[in-house]
């Protein structure tokens, strides 16, 4: 389940990516899938290791080619372990939401970031994300939790700020926004709840089986109640160009 567009991004062989907050890796994966050098980059060491046994397993089962380098490093996203400009595409999927220091995170996203490279930001979208907070302290009130509700202009304006030049938005996951408003309306954690359990087995149906009724229902409803909002930006080639 996908919530950056690769495509948009132009990722392919030779292509350096880095996956910043990589979690379980579904970015890092695809990236790797596409002949890209990818690295998997997270806190959380337990991720990493699961990360990494998939990159292992992908090689051996040549769902990657041959040239392609994948690996996982553990680190801090408000301190990246890498110099100016390093990056063909930097992708941060769900992950600000999080960082009380949002400012220093996205200065470093953008440090990384090649002249003429890509990154692509994705954060819970305001609507559906302000809902969940009206249904549930729980959903959002513990440790490591989300930290804020962007706006999507207020997170694009922090980003071009940065020297970055926005171009794109898009939205993603609309059938996900209902079940995040069902598990806050009955508990988060209530995840044996009759129509809870119910409506989790249509998501893995859907994301196995990719039917049809599903995916054109998903496309139509993005735009309005689409759980993820995707920003894409680019480094402008020549310093001070944020045209």
């Amino acid at each position: 389940m996908l919530t950056v567009d690769f495509d948009r991004l132009g990722v392919g062989p030779g292509s350096r990516v880095i996956d910043i907050g990589c979690g379980a890796g579904r970015h890092s994966f695809e990236a790797y899938r596409r002949g890209a050098d990818v690295v998997a980059f997270d806190q959380n060491a337990d991720d990493l290791a699961d990360v990494n046994l998939m990159f292992e397993a992908m090689a051996a089962a040549g769902e990657a080619p041959e040239y392609a380098k994948a690996e996982t490093v553990r680190g801090d996203a408000l301190d990246l372990p890498y110099g100016n400009d390093e990056f063909d595409v930097v992708i941060a999927s769900e992950i600000l939401e999080h960082v009380p220091q949002d400012t220093r995170a996205i200065a470093e996203l953008a440090r990384v970031v090649k002249p003429g490279g890509a990154l692509a930001v994705t954060v819970p979208r305001w609507l559906p994300e302000r809902i969940c907070w009206a249904l549930s302290d729980e959903y959002h009130a513990n440790e490591g939790g989300h930290v804020r509700i962007y706006r999507a202009d207020e997170l694009r304006d922090k980003i071009t700020a940065r020297g970055l030049r926005y171009h794109h938005q898009d939205f993603a996951h609309a059938l996900h926004a209902p079940f995040w408003w069902l598990k806050c309306a009955v508990g988060v954690r209530n995840d044996k709840h009759p129509l809870v359990s119910a409506y989790h087995r249509m998501l893995v149906w859907d994301m196995m089986s990719a039917p049809a009724l599903t995916r054109t229902a998903e496309r139509v409803l993005n735009p309005l109640v689409g759980k993820s909002v995707a920003l894409y930006f680019t480094k402008p080639a020549v310093r001070g160009d944020a045209r």
